[in-house]
């Protein structure tokens, strides 16, 4: 691998890079400029490895270059952006509170349009593409995931990805350079501080011309989605998409911030020199703050909104968890959905990928003191 020096990390050097390789000049607004800038300041400001360096450089010229596709699609089809979003439903909660399995579980409703991992990293048109003929970039994605998850077998037991599987809309909102990224820029200054104190709602305009983009090659009839930094915008999600709602996933906070520090450590131990024991600590400010932001906002919107899901009853009974959100929310569960769901849990059972191994003391952390940061959530919701 070619050394990736510091200097190599030049704001408009990247610009410029992403626009020979695509030979696009339009990103669209400039929205995305502070969080990029934090980006490209946070290597000089940790201790990145060489491969970290590289794969953060490529990855930052490959989500501008993708941002000016996008762009390309709203000036070659402008009526794009007036598509309608309606009745979108969003799960959120703490990571590992159980989200990506009623996702993948309520996904399995014919009439949900979940963001599919392979779009998710593509959202851009392939204009080359005859009617009907598969996108080559869905067959090399399948690829990718599966070589990946033959190299790092621990991960896949903490999260089973492929090409075609849902996934979370944090891919979405790193177009804007901003958002949730890879899960370890959150934890890294200046990154982290930028995210904790901007106002979220450019984003999720952006966002939605995404997911209006997305619709607009693949209609569906309902968007799920789903992620847990949706908890830092609940105001901006609602003001975006006025007629959605929301369900969160509820679990005990200490078995969330010890899975979540073991998951994004995995990803960052061989891109940045930080060591587990001090970044727990990092990881638990984070997702307490968000907890913080998403109860707040709780309290200015619509209850009736929101339908709370508990992690233990999930597990117990992934399919009257369902029932209960679909009640909730005046949809029937019934018929070719009820169907499709009760396939899908005969054949997704928990641990089917392997056990994910995790301990809060291995991130410097103990039970009391989460519980203790977290005690106005674990006290609202019983756990």
């Amino acid at each position: 691998m070619d050394e990736t020096p510091l200097e190599s990390f030049d704001e408009n050097a990247l610009l410029d890079e992403a626009r020979r390789a695509t030979g696009l000049s339009d990103f669209g607004s400039d929205d995305f400029r502070p969080g990029l800038r934090a980006l490209v300041e946070m290597v000089a400001k940790n201790p990145f490895t060489e491969k970290g360096l590289h794969q953060h450089r490529q990855r930052l010229i490959q989500l501008l270059s993708t941002r000016l596709k996008i762009e390309e699609a709203f000036r070659r089809h402008p009526e794009i952006r007036e598509r309608e979003i309606v009745r979108p439903m969003f799960l959120t909660g703490l990571p590992r509170s159980g989200t990506s399995a009623l996702f993948n579980l309520l996904a399995a409703d014919p009439a949900a349009r979940p963001l599919l991992l392979w779009e998710g990293i593509f959202p851009d048109p392939n204009w080359d593409l005859a009617p009907g003929e598969e996108d080559p970039r869905y067959r090399a994605m399948k690829a990718v995931s599966e070589q990946t998850r033959q190299n790092n077998p621990d991960f896949t037991k903490a999260h089973f990805a492929d090409a075609d599987t849902p996934e979370e809309c944090v891919l979405l909102h790193a177009f804007g350079l901003d958002g949730g990224q890879l899960g370890y820029e959150l934890m890294l200054e200046p990154y982290a501080g930028w995210f904790a104190g901007h106002d979220l709602r450019p984003l999720y305009r952006y966002y939605a011309d995404l997911l209006r983009l997305l619709d607009w090659q693949r209609p569906g009839e309902r968007w799920l989605l789903k992620t847990p930094s949706h908890l830092w915008a609940l105001d901006a999600l609602v003001e975006t998409f006025p007629d959605c709602s929301i369900v969160w996933n509820h679990r005990d906070p200490a078995v969330c911030i010890a899975s979540i520090s073991s998951m994004i450590h995995m990803i960052v131990r061989d891109r940045v020199e930080i060591s587990a024991r001090s970044f727990g600590p990092r990881v638990l400010a984070h997702y307490a703050d968000s907890m913080d932001c998403g109860l707040a906002a709780r309290k200015q919107l619509d209850e009736a909104r929101f339908v709370d899901v508990d992690y233990d009853t999930l597990v117990g009974d992934n399919l009257a968890a369902a029932r209960g959100i679909y009640q909730h929310f005046g949809m029937p569960l019934e018929g070719e959905a009820l169907a499709a769901m009760q396939a899908h849990a005969a054949a997704h059972t928990q641990g089917q990928h392997g056990k994910h191994e995790y301990d809060l003391a291995s991130f410097g952390l103990t039970r009391e003191q989460v519980r203790e940061r977290f005690a106005d959530y674990v006290g609202r919701f019983g756990l």
